[in-house]
């Protein structure tokens, strides 16, 4: 939207970070970067991280066009190539954005056409012209103007015939293992990347995967069974009945299954899911669509067809066999809550009847849908007057808990009769945690120790990573006056035999240089062992994904 904004103020709490949102930046050529400290020799392969890349363009009007939501910023890939030798480390930094001809485009016509998350659209566009989008849709956005960037796969399975390269010469680094590199969101679209270069090539949906995908929406983060790499996700068509379908694609075979259809939950706004060793878990929790679906069509975006959060409104979990085509085997209910970002679920005997199996599950997650609204542009950047709505007490209803449930007796439950989630623990906010990450050797297992960025009130964004023990329910941080980081990634060491041997990679924009750089803590300690410095700002995005050097297969999905 291009208007007027309130003049900036100083930095909040002195801990700035509008750098890390207004990006113009990118380094197509790859660059090395200058490391420091020690970086153990088992850390060599390669980071990819995803997200917004700025949220502004100039106008060839003389204007400045701004998008207004965190989740609509324009795409833009990061690749740190991090290459040991002999008892020195390398790293090599490149990136590029996704969407660059959506950017020409508003440009020259100082407008975005098609859907967004949060975009907030012309409130003169008259009610006659509404209505009949509903019945006579617009034309499809480009290819090329769709924006994809939430999640990554590397390899992914089912995807490895997919071309849509349109004619462009994909450079995939066979010597690294990584062939094929996809950009996932919350819809059911995928984007292609050069696995080298960051070229965006052409996209697909998850109908290439199955027929019977013909949903809209998905799961930007799929599940990724550990000992297999069968990937797990849904996909949800919008309706008069919402129907979500529960699929397996194969990494052995690369052919998908249907595991499970699903049409008795409402259509919402699911960002991840559970799996456990035998079974998929979707909770649909509070973020359900209003008109089935429709109220995205009339608004033309996401955020404004989610109905208000209903107290009274259960959630509601479906367990879903996933290894002898059982179905959907047992649900459950439980209070509404929120959440974005799932952290593990393992089977574990029940403590009052070993003969059944309960599911236990940890999630990050929020007491209602407020957090949603915070994350427009002008609510996070510490120089924004509109941060101050969300300063002190004014951001309790945005706070994060870890929160652990148990499902109990998944294996004498009856599906036709739902039965009580019951909540085991619930963190203290500033225990907790989003952008939850665990060593992932303990995907689907008991787990211990969680890891994410914490929001302790000290900026206007993240403020640190924490580490919090569960069965001690103590946290213990990393962070530093100034310093934003972004999503740790969980680097388990090969020789280790405790949950927390590795290090967690993080990049961190130091506010007050303005320059970012790549953090390598002791995932025990929590202390910094090693960085790589950067002479430019990587954007606050959403994800990444690390794939270790020379393995072929697929990439965990977590």
């Amino acid at each position: 939207m291009s208007d007027s904004t309130p003049a900036p103020l100083k930095p909040f709490n002195n801990w700035p970070n509008d750098a890390g949102f207004d990006i113009v930046h990118e380094e197509r050529v790859p660059v090395e970067l200058k490391v420091s400290g020690t970086i153990p020799p088992y850390v060599s392969g390669t980071l990819y991280r995803t997200g917004p890349g700025g949220h502004q363009v100039r106008t060839e009007i003389g204007a400045t066009y701004s998008i207004d939501h965190w989740f609509d910023g324009f795409s833009q890939n990061h690749r740190f190539q991090i290459i040991q030798t002999g008892s020195s480390t390398r790293i090599i930094y490149n990136s590029r954005r996704s969407i660059d001809p959506l950017i020409e485009t508003i440009r020259k016509t100082g407008e975005m056409a098609g859907f967004s998350f949060g975009q907030k659209r012309d409130p003169c566009v008259s009610f006659f012209k509404k209505v009949m989008s509903m019945f006579i849709p617009e034309p499809g956005a480009p290819h090329d103007h769709v924006n994809v960037g939430v999640t990554l796969s590397v390899n992914p399975p089912g995807l490895r015939d997919v071309d849509t390269s349109e004619g462009k010469k994909k450079k995939g680094g066979h010597a690294s293992g990584i062939q094929s590199l996809w950009a996932k969101t919350d819809s059911a679209q995928l984007r292609e990347i050069d696995p080298e270069t960051l070229e965006p090539m052409g996209l697909a949906t998850q109908q290439v995967l199955h027929p019977e995908l013909t949903g809209v929406l998905s799961a930007a983060h799929a599940k990724s069974d550990p000992v297999t790499g069968d990937i797990f996700n849904y996909n949800l068509a919008l309706g008069r009945t919402q129907t979500y379908k529960i699929f397996r694609v194969s990494a052995a075979t690369g052919k998908t299954d249907i595991l499970a259809t699903i049409t008795d939950a409402p259509g919402a706004y699911l960002h991840s899911s559970l799996i456990t060793e035998n079974y998929f878990i979707l909770c649909v929790w509070g973020g359900q669509y209003l008109w089935g679906g429709a109220k995205i069509m009339w608004e033309k975006n996401m955020l404004d067809a989610i109905a208000p959060f209903d107290p009274s409104q259960k959630a509601l979990w479906y367990v879903v066999d996933r290894k002898h085509g059982k179905g959907v085997v047992a649900k459950y209910e439980c209070d509404p809550f929120f959440c974005f970002h799932t952290v593990n679920a393992w089977e574990e005997p029940s403590p009052t009847n070993p003969s059944q199996v309960d599911i236990v599950a940890d999630l990050s997650i929020y007491k209602n849908l407020d957090v949603l609204k915070r994350f427009y542009y002008d609510r996070i950047k510490s120089r924004s007057p509109g941060s101050l709505d969300y300063a002190g007490e004014k951001r309790r209803s945005c706070d994060v808990f870890l929160r652990r449930w148990r499902l109990p007796a998944v294996n004498a439950a009856l599906p036709s009769k739902p039965r009580e989630a019951v909540t085991v623990h619930i963190a203290e906010h500033n225990h907790s945690c989003d952008l939850p990450v665990i060593n992932p050797r303990f995907l689907t297992k008991p787990s211990r120790y969680i890891y994410g960025t914490c929001d302790r009130d000290l900026s206007t964004f993240f403020d640190g990573i924490v580490k919090y023990d569960t069965e001690t329910h103590t946290p213990t941080y990393w962070s530093v006056q100034g310093h934003n980081p972004g999503e740790p990634i969980f680097i388990a060491d090969p020789e280790g035999t405790l949950e927390d041997d590795g290090v967690l990679l993080s990049v961190v924009l130091d506010g007050y240089a303005e320059k970012s750089y790549l953090l390598v803590l002791d995932a025990r300690t929590m202390k910094e062992v090693g960085r790589a410095s950067m002479e430019c700002v990587v954007g606050f995005g959403f994800h990444g994904i690390y794939q270790p050097q020379a393995v072929n297969g697929p990439s965990t999905n977590i």
